[in-house]
């Protein structure tokens, strides 16, 4: 399916999944190494089957991702392999750095993806040495200069989202977005506002970590021993323990039920009921780490769950 809809208030229209490619970092001790092919091969399928946009960030392994993605984008377009050219979703670091690093570092990001333009650029965390006011400054003289196209943010609360958006409006432009944890297992957008300011100010919302890094899936459900391979890291990030995979059966016995409906597996509904349970919304990045996987997340945005099953996963996941 062939499905767009608008990023914020912006002129950019995008699938409802794109590209997560926190994996491709190859470093940290979170994810396991992802070669050059196998990037290529996941790019290539999401983008030349309903994807049409990539998220990454510079903290992804120093540059890393950016780099496979540029080198990988570049042999495609060689190829002639893409009909329309992929938009590009970026973060700016912000954690102990002044805010002057954002336009600092651009060339940095825009030479590691062999672009000229990033089509939408984050502020990765409300944290930094500088205030937000310049932190948008700086976002703004890019978008003047034409380097980028869009601003967003990342990991704001509400107060913060309403705060970024009316420093946009002073330099003539809008927040087209916040990037935050958001799954059937993490609900929180929901009820720290997050989500009722973005529909009030028509701010989209990128949901980061959308199958909560492989836990709805089922298959730390179905085999508790895969538990045992899981980095430190990733335990922390995603709360994949034998404790949590009991706590949370309920609900992959429910998507279990569902798959007999729907013909689609229990990431495919979990990654559905995001995209579609804010009405337009919500737009996810589900990431992968084989071809495989890549498959399974286009076939998310295939088909619509009914109301009255987006309701009953509601009732479920709020159990828990």
């Amino acid at each position: 399916m062939n499905i767009k809809r608008r990023l914020g208030q912006s002129e950019i229209m995008l699938s409802p999944l794109g590209v997560g490619t926190w994996q491709f970092s190859n470093k940290g001790g979170t994810w396991n190494t992802v070669t050059d092919k196998t990037v290529y091969e996941i790019l290539k399928y999401s983008l030349t089957n309903g994807m049409n946009w990539i998220d990454t960030a510079e903290i992804y392994g120093n540059g890393i991702s950016e780099t496979l993605i540029g080198q990988a984008l570049k042999q495609l377009e060689a190829e002639k392999a893409l009909t329309d050219i992929p938009y590009i979703a970026d973060k700016w670091f912000p954690l102990l750095r002044t805010a002057d690093t954002i336009t600092k570092t651009i060339n940095q990001r825009l030479d590691c993806l062999q672009k000229p333009v990033i089509d939408l650029y984050q502020i990765h965390q409300p944290t930094s040495l500088s205030s937000l006011k310049e932190q948008i400054r700086h976002m703004a003289e890019l978008a003047d200069k034409g380097i980028i196209k869009n601003v967003g943010i990342s990991n704001f609360t509400a107060k913060g989202m309403r705060k970024a958006d009316k420093l946009l409006r002073e330099h003539g432009l809008r927040l087209a977005s916040n990037q935050v944890k958001y799954n059937l297992l993490h609900r929180k957008p929901e009820k720290n506002g997050v989500i009722e300011t973005a529909k009030e100010l028509g701010i989209s919302i990128i949901a980061y970590s959308p199958l909560q890094q492989g836990m709805l899936t089922g298959r730390f459900h179905n085999d508790l021993s895969a538990t045992d391979n899981i980095s430190l890291l990733r335990r922390f990030h995603s709360g994949i323990s034998r404790k949590n995979i009991e706590r949370t059966r309920p609900l992959i016995d429910t998507l279990n039920k569902l798959e007999e409906k729907y013909q689609k597996t229990p990431a495919q509904i979990s990654l559905n009921w995001l995209i579609y349970s804010q009405g337009e919304l919500v737009f996810a990045i589900p990431g992968a780490t084989k071809l495989e996987q890549a498959q399974s997340n286009i076939k998310a945005q295939s088909f619509r769950l009914s109301q009255e099953d987006i309701e009953l996963l509601n009732k479920v996941s709020e159990s828990i």
